[in-house]
């Protein structure tokens, strides 16, 4: 395993090690310390310290998910979910939603390009597995219908 985090400075260390990687949020930094063995007053010091110093930022850690996740395919209804169970609070989340620089119209057309060529379906069969994959991504049913029938997303 690794170090013994019993200390300020070894949480600290463990806590930069994490954000070096990627950005998290303070709920998502919590539970992975606690799960190396940090004890909770240590960990809330150490958090708070690191968001004083602007090291931990829940807002940079909303618009780093919610691009990484739009640019992986993901709707808004799904980032959304995402999000709220990662223990963040629901205005954050809408605000960073709604502060995203993403055409959620757009994304659908070009992962529904990908995935289905561009094939409008041909039967019910074919036209419920496409809205299903789509939903399951996290686009609404009406943005989903509007596609399917041929309509603007706009």
């Amino acid at each position: 395993m690794g170090a013994v985090l019993d200390t300020p400075v070894a949480v600290r260390r463990a806590a930069m090690d994490l954000l070096a990687r990627r950005e998290h949020g303070r709920v998502e930094l919590t539970r992975k310390l606690r799960q190396r063995g940090a004890p909770d007053e240590l960990i809330a010091a150490t958090l708070e310290r690191l968001a004083e110093e602007g090291l931990l930022s829940e807002v940079r850690y909303l618009e780093s998910f919610v691009a990484s996740r739009a640019r992986a395919g993901y709707g808004p209804m799904r980032i959304r979910e995402e999000l709220a169970q990662r223990g963040l609070p629901r205005p954050a989340i809408e605000q960073a939603l709604s502060e995203a620089e993403v055409d959620w119209g757009e994304q659908l057309r070009e992962l529904w390009q990908r995935k289905f060529a561009g094939q409008l379906p041909q039967d019910m069969r074919e036209k419920a597995k496409q809205a299903r994959f789509l939903g399951y991504r996290g686009f609404s049913q009406e943005q989903i219908g509007r596609l399917l029938r041929g309509a603007s997303l706009d």
